[in-house]
């Protein structure tokens, strides 16, 4: 495998890329691109994740509500079943679909992304002639001894055998290499670089193994780069707990559930420095799908925001051990290896951890299961009436073509629904266009060694004034004949974690995640890089670390629309509702940010229409 790093890269984008994909000879539908055998989107770095162009068609239509697409080429092929997303719950209605129904059954999965898999991306990164393999999206198996009967025969069938991450997952790593959970306070922001050996949230408790600071609660408020009164706030919010609330214990839960976590810490405790409030801001992250300041005290010491004790993340039977190096992309591999027997060698998901897919075999005609990529949905509606044959008009390669299915499963953002399906009814599609997404930003870097982050003790840093709060060795899983890096001489992949949910402190959910999003989007590769690298050097200093000499790759992961937000109210129970030939999966229907109810909602939406 040829190495590729950021530097083939112009504002993220590969340059050679256009020679992976080839026309097709097929008569009347010669526009659709095939995919030859280089094509292998896990090795691209740059900008990936929703990556440029794979919103493009997307946005016209929700935004500028594009209905001409040009002209529409009819397919001569009518499918059983269209799936309209190919991530974990796509891949898993096809595979319930065909389950169900029989292998004989003729399914077409349409994803707009260069890669299937959704959320769950695989990176892959080659450093110094070894690969190293990472994720870009979700992350782990959660809480899986909690799993439907839908889950578990599925994980059964592809060869997910969760078990297995109790030999796979060093839980002794961090311990053994003396690394552990830091903050980062940067010069920019807080005039020097200072790394104080204490998380100040609960935050890296859901690294299983990693070591939560060395400091006490005194040591680590004099040790803060804050003026003498912030150093005392922060102490103060530090011994906080429910304790400090002076309210009759019978109405001690109502309080918790309905007051304000920012008004609990200016009006109870007293916590008014601008800086120890932006700390305790960013202390909920991706838990939390907004900055603190919108929780209540209740949802604040559920995620072990500052001020709370830190505690397990997840019971004893269900340890944060559950993951693969790629995430639950090889989930994502395993259920098409599964519908596309050629796509790969391997029996489980096991056995896929190092395999190279054949992407030239996804989308061949002879199989009973096609996945087309770059392929964006925009009409989806019933021929005459909902008992009839659904239309599926996309774009692909800037050409407009038309297919026809006896069932539509719409397993894409469910917000985007009421502008797919153009005969939905407006009670639904008004409840669909109530669901939203936060933003979320993985980044993934190869480096040549880790001796810098031994050196300093970090296993994970928190870093309160960076774009990216989290930075984190990756974790310690070797499985599949893949394995972890054993010595900080090695290459290994450094994970950096960036929620950006705005800047306006106070302001309503929805009006941050636009204000994020709409910087998020507006950034080129070249200052992701940038900012990395201030973070980086900063975070690790030039005697132990050179950004230049010990990054070999950088992938910046970027989800406009990440994690689920559900809408108010019964609106998602609405929204999901099967209109027709046509039924709604996804984990935005659950509404959970999780692969199991991603599985889930695949089952019952193929379920309603079968």
């Amino acid at each position: 495998m040829s190495k590729i790093t950021r530097r083939d890269f112009v504002n993220g984008t590969l340059m050679t890329a256009g020679s992976a994909v080839l026309p097709s000879a097929c008569s009347n539908i010669s526009a659709i691109t095939s995919l030859d055998s280089s094509y292998y989107p896990p090795s691209l770095t740059g900008l990936r994740g929703s990556h440029p162009g794979s919103n493009t068609h997307a946005h016209s239509l929700a935004w500028s509500k594009q209905t001409d697409w040009g002209p529409v080429s009819q397919l001569n092929q009518h499918y059983d079943l269209v799936v309209v997303g190919g991530g974990i719950s796509g891949l898993a209605s096809a595979y319930f679909y065909q389950r169900e129904h029989g292998t004989d059954k003729k399914i077409l999965i349409l994803e707009n992304h260069d890669d299937f898999g959704g959320h769950a991306k695989r990176t892959e990164h080659v450093v110094d002639g070894k690969l190293m393999v990472s994720y870009g999206g979700s992350q782990s198996i959660v809480a899986p001894r909690h799993q439907s009967d839908a889950v578990r025969s599925l994980f059964g069938d592809v060869g997910v055998d969760v078990d297995r991450f109790h030999t796979a997952y060093n839980q002794h790593f961090f311990t053994k290499n003396r690394i552990g959970a830091v903050t980062y306070f940067d010069k920019a922001r807080y005039g020097e670089d200072k790394i104080v050996k204490h998380p100040y949230c609960n935050y890296p408790n859901y690294v299983q193994g990693l070591p939560m600071g060395e400091l006490s609660l005194e040591q680590a408020a004099s040790k803060a780069p804050l003026s003498d009164e912030a150093r005392e706030q922060l102490l103060t919010l530090l011994r906080g707990g429910l304790h400090a609330i002076d309210v009759p214990e019978d109405e001690l839960n109502d309080y918790v559930a309905t007051q304000s976590y920012f008004g609990y810490l200016k009006n109870t405790l007293g916590v008014a420095d601008p800086e120890v409030l932006h700390m305790a801001r960013h202390s909920g992250l991706d838990w939390t799908n907004s900055g603190t300041e919108l929780l209540t005290i209740g949802q604040a010491q559920s995620c072990g925001a500052m001020g709370f004790a830190p505690k397990a993340i997840y019971d004893a039977e269900n340890p944060y051990i559950y993951h693969y190096p790629d995430g639950n992309a090889s989930i994502a591999r395993a259920l098409v290896k599964k519908m596309i027997p050629a796509v790969a060698n391997g029996r489980s998901a096991e056995d896929l951890v190092l395999a190279k897919f054949n992407y030239d075999e996804l989308d061949k005609p002879e199989n009973p299961v096609g996945i087309r990529l770059n392929s964006t949905v925009v009409d989806v509606h019933h021929e005459k009436t909902q008992s009839s044959t659904v239309r599926v008009q996309y774009i692909n390669n800037g050409n407009a073509f038309e297919a026809k299915a006896r069932k539509v499963v719409m397993a894409c953002y469910n917000m985007m629904i009421p502008h797919i399906v153009s005969d939905l009814p407006e009670k639904q599609a008004s409840a669909l266009r109530q669901q939203t997404k936060c933003p979320l930003q993985y980044t993934s870097i190869g480096l040549r060694n880790w001796q810098a982050m031994k050196n300093k003790g970090i296993g994970l840093a928190m870093s309160p004034g960076r774009m990216h709060q989290v930075t984190f060795m990756d974790f310690p899983v070797s499985i599949g004949g893949y394995q972890y890096s054993e010595s900080p001489d090695q290459p290994c992949v450094l994970q950096m974690i960036s929620c950006p949910y705005g800047e306006t402190i106070g302001a309503p959910r929805l009006e941050q995640y636009r204000e994020a999003r709409y910087k998020m989007l507006g950034m080129q590769f070249s200052d992701y890089e940038t900012e990395i690298r201030e973070h980086l050097n900063g975070m690790l200093g030039a005697e132990l670390f050179d950004f230049d000499r010990d990054v070999a790759s950088l992938t910046v992961n970027r989800w406009a629309h990440g994690y689920t937000v559900a809408g108010p109210g019964d609106t998602t129970e609405i929204g999901r509702q099967p209109f027709g030939n046509i039924s709604v999966a996804n984990c935005d229907s659950a509404p959970e940010s999780d692969a199991k109810a991603a599985i889930d909602m695949a089952w019952r939406a193929v379920s309603e229409i079968s």
